[in-house]
């Protein structure tokens, strides 16, 4: 599938801003699914400068200053993106204590960069309650992938999905305790869960194709990655409860959501502000390529 993706914010202050400094995770992520055969970022008004850089995790990072006073910002995000579906069988996975047993042991340069998110992180606390709800899925003997499945249907299936009834400061803990949020509260509650099990879970960013019958569309999305030692990461979508495939575009990953923010920054001036965040991700044709094929 190949896809046209327009992110759209939009910053409007009550006062002039005389100076921003911002940086963007909105360009698609290259993989062995997904290609970024085109991207650009727009700003207006028009920055001083611009830059990119490649963060820890490998994602590209848009870092930009805005000199000019102005009582709007809005910045564009557009790419194409082909992404190939993933075929997965669930089944076949090693048990999921054997899956921790292997990540612990860090025998491998993979295992180790694995390890490192099994551990706590600014967003995403780990904890005894968090362990207890993921062991009504993690039974002896049960295969990693399934386990993982069966803790996403019972996400999607207990916790409510209801916009505006979280913030960026709700823990983990609240959200597990008054189940409800949003796509980013229910990967924030997976990840915990998992990782209180001592497993890998990442955090992913992106998009789901407009117009999908999908929690979350129309919007930036989230959704979780858990390692399996020798298969390497696959993807759980809790909001929508699905196997991420051709549908989902990839941003970035990282611990949790402030590592990924799509757009954040310092701005001086602007006093009160809103915002307005639109997405489209609409299938095109296949894209002309040049006789180098990009």
């Amino acid at each position: 599938m190949f896809y046209r993706a327009v992110h759209t914010t939009e910053y409007t202050y009550a006062e002039p801003v005389s100076h921003c400094q911002s940086e963007a995770w909105l360009t698609p992520r290259r993989s062995l699914r997904q290609t970024a055969i085109e991207s650009n970022i727009s700003v207006h008004p028009a920055p001083a400068s611009m830059r990119t850089r490649l963060d820890y995790f490998g994602n590209s990072v848009t870092r930009f200053e805005v000199l000019e006073p102005h009582d709007k910002l809005v910045v564009t995000a557009s790419s194409v993106v082909e992404v190939e579906p993933r075929p997965l069988t669930i089944e076949f996975s090693p048990p999921w204590e054997e899956a921790r047993a292997m990540l612990a042991a860090v025998e491998t340069e993979e295992t180790l960069a694995a390890f490192e998110l099994c551990c706590e992180s600014p967003f995403v606390a780990l904890g005894p309650e968090l362990a207890a709800y993921a062991g009504e899925s993690f039974t002896p003997g049960k295969p990693l992938l399934t386990a993982v499945r069966d803790l996403m249907e019972r996400i999607h299936r207990e916790f409510k999905y209801e916009p505006k009834s979280t913030s960026i400061d709700t823990t983990v803990i609240e959200v597990m305790r008054q189940r409800r949020g949003v796509c980013q509260d229910f990967a924030h509650v997976m990840i915990g869960t998992l990782r209180s099990l001592g497993l890998a879970a990442r955090y992913v960013s992106g998009y789901l194709r407009s117009g999908a019958n999908y929690q979350g569309a129309e919007a930036s999305h989230a959704w979780v990655s858990v390692f399996v030692p020798g298969s390497g990461w696959v993807d759980f979508d809790p909001t929508n409860n699905v196997i991420p495939s051709d549908g989902h575009l990839t941003l970035a990953f990282g611990r949790d959501y402030g590592d990924v923010t799509p757009l954040k920054g310092v701005t001086l001036g602007g006093g009160e502000h809103t915002v307005n965040v639109e997405v489209r991700v609409r299938p095109v044709g296949e894209p002309a390529r040049n006789a180098a094929g990009i």
